[in-house]
């Protein structure tokens, strides 16, 4: 029989309990539960300066629920809201249908447009990155230094949480949807300065954008290619066959171009196109889970 979690007396030890009723949920949806969960308490504890810190959340507790009972409203609350990929538990039977599934896979086909836009995106990302650290390296020395740092820091969190919408968007995997938290104002700039170099995801996101170049242009050619490939195959095929009028050449191979200049080649060679087109969508959709990985480990703050 598992015993109860003792009632927490700390906002540390409420949000640890509501981490731990959590475990196994989409790593965005524990980061976006945290937060919240953090800004009440904190909102809680501000409100009421003459209780002290086990009295407000004794009363949280009693007033809004355990971590466990939170953990469990918050996975009650993912689930009714749509999205256009199926959730987990509903996509067993689908895999029944195997190779050609995939094409009734929403995820292929945003996995194969993120594919296509990441090359744009790279860029961009990889650009104001080291543009940013060149800056803040050269400024350093000036007093406009630091806080052009900070601003820089702040800007590559914006845009972390930018990139985890459009990973959500279009791969499927559940990024956190709270903009992150701005130090509280009348925090010194030296203790902004502290708290931006001390949390490790300044650092992992900043190392997701430098990341995001060479990821783009490996995802764009293999998108390109394995779009390029079997519609030059299907396309030539049917033109073929409508016209006539084979255009396959294989110098290399005479015997086996000639097959190819015959209606029962050029079926055949339609055929090989759709095949190729369907392991296409197949490694798209591989990238997207490989990708959505990715940006888990590297945004996603817990």
């Amino acid at each position: 029989m598992v015993m109860p979690a003792p009632p927490p007396e700390t906002v540390k030890a409420y949000l640890e309990q509501l981490r731990r009723a959590l475990k196994g949920a989409p790593a965005g949806l524990i980061s976006d539960a945290l937060a919240d969960c953090e800004d009440h308490l904190n909102s809680e504890i501000a409100q009421n300066p003459d209780l002290t810190e086990t009295q407000i959340l004794a009363a949280v507790v009693e007033t809004y629920g355990t971590p466990a009972e939170i953990a469990e409203e918050y996975r009650d609350m993912e689930h009714t809201i749509s999205t256009p990929f199926p959730q987990p538990e509903t996509r067993g039977d689908d895999r029944r249908f195997g190779f050609f599934n995939v094409v009734s896979d929403p995820r292929t086909y945003g996995a194969l447009l993120y594919m296509l836009l990441s090359l744009a995106t790279g860029i961009f990302y990889f650009t104001w990155a080291v543009t940013g650290i060149a800056l803040s390296f050269g400024l350093f020395i000036l007093i406009i230094g630091i806080p052009f740092a900070l601003m820089f820091i702040a800007s590559i969190r914006v845009l972390a949480h930018v990139e985890g919408r459009i990973v959500e968007a279009l791969l499927g995997v559940r990024m956190p949807r709270r903009l992150p938290a701005e130090p509280a104002a009348d925090e010194g700039i030296w203790t902004k300065t502290k708290e931006a170099l001390s949390d490790i995801r300044t650092w992992s996101s900043l190392f997701y954008m430098l990341l995001m170049l060479p990821l783009g242009i490996v995802y764009f050619l293999i998108a390109v290619v394995g779009l390029a490939i079997p519609l030059g195959f299907i396309g030539g095929a049917l033109h073929g066959l409508i016209t006539g009028e084979s255009h396959f050449q294989m110098s290399n191979a005479p015997y086996l171009e000639h097959i190819l200049h015959t209606a029962p080649g050029l079926a055949a060679a339609a055929l090989v196109g759709v095949l190729i087109f369907f392991v296409a969508l197949h490694v798209a959709r591989a990238v997207g889970w490989m990708h959505g990985k990715i940006a888990e480990a590297l945004l996603v703050r817990l």
